[in-house]
């Protein structure tokens, strides 16, 4: 395949439209695969009504060796096509999801986090022999333990009344009546996931034109988000009256018109160009041998070296490297915390300069 099928939806099993993927070519993935409930029987409400529950063909594996092979082979899929820097999200419930975990870090994925999406209107437990399973698990993953990775911070921070974002979700209920797609006045799909949940996903962990992939493309769901949000898209579905249900809803989905200063979300810090520290001696903003003070204490001092490098006492290493250093190795950004001394003696952040260099670059 020379070109990536985006906005379409393919019929076919993922593990095998995978391999004809180009390796490294997906940014983000949301994986929403069988769940293997290992239903026995019908449940039944007290009042004897039989519960719309998950009864699908594809959700039925004979073992739990049957259905470890199965995942392994769809994560290796998704492995190959998502980018070094891109990032995988698999939800699932108590059934499946630490099944996959193990998988998933057998396999070199990395874990950022698990998040859990609680239930505002959980199906109860009729026979009242069990908690009222009220959540459900998303694994959120990167390539490995190198990679590098987007996470829109303060994006997330804004759907939060401006503070952090938790990994406890419990805004979203499950699929409303409202929300539901219908055929024929049934359940078009029976394990739908609500686009508010993906929206929150989607948000955190891609920008503007990436490609969103989803391998169990079911409804829709991802698709009909990321094309909202403006990231391109690709859906995979087996059952060929998913996919018919997908790309009529899809069709009918219409985002707003792209803005690149409206949609794309991420901080100021990383849309800016980067700007490597020993530019700064190169441009002559900075001069070897000059010396750099740590959080404006003369005596804290540290001086440049012509690499771009600083030297303290016996250490060397970059403004990151001797910022840690000196807060007992806690993360620490070193363009905030060194200063030089301008030409009338006062302490001058750094980073003053690198946004000297950023508008020459501009």
């Amino acid at each position: 395949m020379e070109k990536l099928p985006v906005g379409e939806v393919i019929h076919g099993d993922c593990i095998q439209v995978l391999s004809e993927f180009p390796p490294g070519s997906v940014d983000m993935i949301f994986a929403d695969p069988p769940y293997n409930l290992q239903l026995q029987k019908d449940l039944y409400r007290p009042n004897m009504t039989r519960v719309d529950g998950v009864s699908d063909e594809w959700d039925k594996f004979s073992s739990f060796a049957a259905y470890d092979e199965f995942c392994t082979a769809w994560l290796q899929a998704c492995r190959r096509v998502l980018k070094n820097n891109g990032t995988l999200w698999v939800i699932g419930s108590y059934h499946n999801i630490f099944r996959i975990g193990a998988i998933m870090q057998n396999l070199g994925f990395w874990f950022l986090n698990d998040v859990i999406w609680i239930k505002t209107n959980p199906m109860p437990n009729f026979m009242g022999v069990r908690f009222t399973n009220a959540h459900e698990t998303l694994i959120w993953a990167k390539k490995d333990a190198d990679s590098r990775y987007t996470f829109n911070h303060h994006a997330m921070k804004g759907l939060n009344a401006d503070k952090q974002m938790r990994s406890d979700w419990w805004l979203f209920p499950r699929i409303s009546r409202v929300e539901q797609i219908r055929v024929d006045g049934k359940k078009a799909h029976s394990t739908q996931k609500p686009e508010d949940l993906l929206y929150r996903v989607i948000l955190s962990s891609t920008n503007p034109d990436d490609v969103v992939l989803d391998p169990f493309f079911g409804s829709g769901t991802t698709g009909a988000v990321a094309k909202k949000l403006h990231r391109r898209w690709i859906g995979i579905e087996k059952n060929p009256e998913y996919v018919r249900v997908a790309q009529e809803r899809i069709t009918q989905t219409q985002p707003e018109e792209y803005d690149k200063k409206l949609f794309d979300v991420r901080g100021s810090r990383r849309k800016a160009p980067r700007v490597a520290f020993s530019s700064l001696l190169e441009k002559g903003l900075l001069s070897p041998g000059e010396p750099l003070y740590f959080k404006k204490k003369r005596k804290q001092a540290a001086a440049i070296r012509p690499d771009g490098r600083l030297m303290m006492e016996e250490s060397v290493g970059s403004i990151h490297q001797l910022a840690r250093q000196l807060t007992d190795g806690k993360p620490c950004n070193g363009w905030d915390h060194w200063y030089y001394e301008n030409e009338e003696g006062e302490l001058t952040p750094i980073n003053s300069l690198r946004q000297i260099v950023r508008d020459a670059m501009q």
